[in-house]
This record gives C-alpha cells, structure tokens and sequence, in this order.
C-alpha cells in the first residue's frame, strides 16, 4: 500500500514527464555548403560521428532535409545558432 506521500510523487513525477516537449533539430539543403563542410559542423556542433555526420549529410542532400538531434528547445537552440553561424539553414520544430 502506498503512502500519500508517494502518491505525489508519482504525480509529480508523471507531471514533468507529461510537460517535457521533445523537438528536432532539422538542418536544409541549399545550393552553397559543401558536404565537408556540413559534416565538419554536426561532428563540431551536434557531436556526431564521421558516420553519423555524413549519413546526415547525404540524407539532407537528397531528401532535402533531415533531422540531426533531439531534445528540449533550451537543448537545441545553442546547436541550431551555432549551425546558422556558419551559414548553414537549420530549425527546431
């Protein structure tokens, strides 16, 4: 049997994770970036693999688009200006 005390915990708890709004990081393609320079940046910015940054790249390259990291708004936004920075379109939706 639980103790009220427990019990609002358990709501708390099921509170922050109802709250909690996970988002993507999705970078665009465009015609001026080139593939080394896309991938040098999710590996510098998003700390992705070499693998990871070029299935990344060639995803946004042919699809037009591609989602790059996951996570809180407060997360992403350092990630999506320091990709804009560099000239490179990015958005969190």
């Amino acid at each position: 049997m639980r103790s009220a005390y427990q019990e609002e915990l358990f709501t708390d708890l099921l509170e922050v994770v109802e709250t909690t709004e996970l988002m993507d990081l999705v970078v665009f393609n465009d015609d001026f970036n080139t593939f080394e320079h896309v991938i040098e940046t999710l590996i510098k910015v998003c700390k992705h693999t070499t693998e990871q940054a070029e299935q990344c790249t060639w995803i946004i390259h042919h699809k037009g688009k591609c989602t790059v990291k996951n996570g809180t708004f407060d997360f992403l936004k350092p990630m999506r200006d320091a990709i804009c920075e560099v000239g490179i379109d990015a958005k969190i939706l």
